[in-house]
């Protein structure tokens, strides 16, 4: 089956979705080479392909799905308090606003989730806010239009991530929710609602959560949890029904310095059939923490050993995202980082960034050879599929009060 193919269902788009969150789906599949890279092989096509003038607000999250059933992807997007934007591509890449589509509300919005939560076969979105604790829950009618279905979440918080996945095996997707606070796990009946069965299913603990991310760590079927926090990172082991507990000590190293980690994204670097994981880290809120990005390795049952020093080129610079992405298509993981500059940071040239896997999980900088030159804006975000259908890996850049970008694949001979 084509990548092109693949998207051409809404439960195919589900499982991509979740694919991209656990690292392994890489994009580009069908155009895989070894050759190196002879120039960029992306166009940035913004000012072609995107409605600007909508898009220089406060992107901080944005998730693709086809929510009009058309066979292409769409984004929607979470704006800082703004309201959030919907963008519709008209198959070849091209999107205009269909803003008015979603319910329109100015919240500060951190993070999206999409899928089918009412079980009636189209795309349905979650958006977790911050400050003003008013999490949102955008339902589908069918045709890509949206009403306000907040009389169905359950919980308020001052949330910064979410995740959604079936964990209880009943056929609807659930949601993990990082707080700065408890964290909670919210258990959909089938219909769309959703009960909060954390006191039974999560650790009882207060976090200052940034990032959660969901993959089977240590190859028992089910999928575990990361935890990206402004402390220390957690691993929880899920016990098969969907509840989670604490991994056993040393299964996660941690830093002796201070790390404020702002996204983790599993993947298979090294080819060995688990999966690692990387933490994009900054210094924002923490005194002393250290931005040193980290890799680390999966021995296969869930045990992680920092290789940092040895894989990872050493940097200073925060980055407030980071993923797994077979940027050059030559079959191997990558990784993609958006970095931002704040008040007594200096503001890179290169605000996106790709970290080349030489194959063996050895990573070098080759954003000069594979990017355009002229990327330029503050990266909160960057979400990686096939937004014109052509099989080649594109990237969507969220950039935080600048305009957002759209980077498409290249064909090469």
């Amino acid at each position: 089956m084509t990548c092109a193919s693949v998207m051409r269902s809404a439960h195919a788009l589900l499982l991509i979705t979740v694919l991209f969150a656990l690292g392994l789906f890489a994009l580009g599949c069908s155009t895989e080479s070894t050759d190196e890279p002879t120039g960029p092989l992306y166009d940035d096509v913004t000012q072609r392909h995107l409605p600007t003038d909508s898009l220089t607000g406060l992107s901080m999250d944005a998730m693709p799905g086809d929510v009009d059933d058309d066979g292409d992807l769409d984004l929607l997007l979470a704006n800082e308090f703004r309201p959030n934007i919907l963008l519709l591509n008209d198959g070849s890449g091209r999107f205009t606003d269909a803003s008015d589509r979603i319910p329109s509300a100015n919240h500060d919005s951190e993070d999206v989730a999409m899928a089918d939560f009412d079980g009636d076969g189209d795309l349905d979105a979650v958006v977790v806010t911050e400050d003003d604790q008013t999490n949102e829950y955008y339902r589908n009618r069918g045709d890509g239009t949206f009403e306000d279905g907040g009389d169905r979440w359950p919980v308020a918080g001052t949330s910064n991530a979410v995740v959604a996945h079936d964990l209880t095996d009943d056929g609807a997707p659930d949601l993990v929710v990082g707080n700065n606070g408890q964290n909670v796990l919210l258990v959909n009946d089938g219909s769309g609602r959703f009960t909060d069965e954390t006191e039974r299913r999560l650790p009882q603990r207060d976090d200052v959560t940034q990032d959660v991310e969901l993959g089977d760590v240590d190859g028992d079927g089910d999928l575990d949890l990361i935890v990206g926090n402004e402390d220390d990172n957690r691993l929880l082991l899920n016990d098969g029904s969907g509840s989670f507990a604490d991994a056993p000590n040393g299964a996660l190293p941690l830093r002796d310095t201070p790390e404020e980690t702002r996204e983790a994204d599993f993947g298979d670097v090294d080819g060995d059939g688990d999966l690692d994981l990387f933490f994009a880290n900054v210094r924002l809120f923490v005194d002393d923490a250290n931005r040193q990005d980290r890799l680390l390795l999966n021995d296969g049952s869930g045990r992680f050993t920092d290789v940092t020093a040895d894989r990872f080129p050493s940097e200073d610079r925060s980055a407030l995202d980071g993923d797994f992405v077979d940027v050059d298509r030559d079959g191997d993981l990558d990784v993609v980082t958006s970095e931002v500059a704040y008040d007594g940071e200096r503001i890179t040239s290169r605000p996106y960034r790709v970290w080349r896997n030489d194959g063996s999980g050895r990573f070098t900088d080759a954003t000069d050879a594979l990017f355009p030159d002229g990327v330029t804006g503050r990266g909160l975000d960057a979400e990686a599929a096939d937004y014109n259908g052509d099989g080649l890996v594109d990237l969507f850049l969220c950039s935080r009060g600048t305009v957002d970008r759209l980077l498409l694949g290249r064909a090469t001979e």
